[in-house]
């Protein structure tokens, strides 16, 4: 499986893993991932190796980088077995360039269903996928379509549950999952305290991840409101993130990577959205909550708004 990034895009891919297992018990797969997400695809029983690339840092230096250790690893990974089937999962010139690293046939989405459709002429096997499902059921179809099953009618699972045991604290613990690397997905930091404020009258602790320095600061400066119930939450590997956010009894989150793995884990949450589509790429997963923007801004949801869809997850909890 080549599935690269980013964090919300490797999380769409795992249901299909869980679907393969199911209909093909003898099944494993080997992943090529971005280094930075390595440990999502390790927590799916499924995959038995995972292959950590480094795109991202490699294309600063490209030449110095295709003669360095690492692209060297990668590359003798790749094609240190051969594969029944390489599937790219991700549908870009770039993941279609890793697939075609590896022994083995190349199976992707075509030229009309793939995100870049140029990546279609690397596969030596295409597949048409419907380009109007969610992200995750355009990945089963791919994967039902490349490995000869039906196409489970079933919710998506995504098998990764086991990887944090759910143990809400008290008193219950709301993760706000505040960063996107868009600023157009950004909720305004106001509006991120005032619902604090809500949540903090009701008797919540609010957390706060952060991945950048720019996350950083803003969390800091929402905290500084009331340091003591609102916690900027120590940088933390996926799996530190993990346990904390199956301690949480609910999340809030901007279409952000944390916020599909919160719903992947079981958490539930409050996604907003304004420049792209829960139809296609929101949340998946119980207790899992969708406030739009009609408007096309984030500003049109309004702190109340959300903090009154929260409130039924948080009675919910304490049934």
């Amino acid at each position: 499986v080549v599935k690269l990034s980013s964090l919300g895009d490797v999380i769409h891919a795992l249901p299909a893993l869980t679907d393969a297992a199911a209909q093909l018990p003898a099944v494993r797969f080997d992943w090529a991932v971005e280094w930075s997400f390595a440990q999502i695809p390790a927590w799916h029983p499924a995959v038995e190796r995972v292959i950590p690339v480094a795109l991202r840092r490699w294309r600063r230096k490209p030449l110095q980088a295709l003669r360095g250790p690492e692209w060297r690893r990668m590359r003798d990974a790749l094609v240190a077995r051969p594969y029944d089937a390489v599937v790219d999962a991700q549908g870009l010139i770039k993941s279609a360039v890793i697939s075609r690293l590896a022994r083995g046939p190349r199976w992707g989405m075509d030229g009309r269903s793939a995100r870049e459709g140029i990546a279609a002429t690397l596969y030596s096997q295409r597949v048409a996928v419907p380009r109007d499902l969610h992200a995750v059921e355009r990945i089963r179809v791919l994967f039902a379509r490349t490995l000869g099953y039906p196409r489970p009618e079933t919710a998506a699972n995504f098998g990764i549950e086991g990887a944090a045991a759910r143990q809400v604290l008290a008193p219950p613990q709301l993760v706000f999952c505040h960063g996107s690397a868009r600023a157009e997905k950004l909720w305004p930091v106001e509006y991120w305290s005032e619902l604090a404020r809500l949540a903090v009258s009701a008797g919540c602790r609010v957390c706060l991840p952060w991945g950048s320095a720019v996350e950083r600061e803003r969390a800091q400066w929402l905290a500084a409101t009331d340091g003591d119930v609102v916690e900027v939450m120590p940088r933390l590997d996926l799996a530190g993130l993990a346990r904390r956010l199956q301690q949480a009894v609910a999340v809030v989150a901007v279409d952000t990577g944390p916020g599909h793995l919160a719903a992947a884990l079981g958490v539930p949450g409050v996604s907003l959205y304004a420049s792209t589509s829960p139809q296609r790429v929101g949340t998946l997963g119980p207790g899992q909550v969708h406030l739009v923007a009609h408007d096309g801004a984030m500003t049109g949801i309004a702190p109340g708004r959300v903090w009154a869809a929260l409130e039924p997850l948080l009675a919910a909890e304490h049934r």
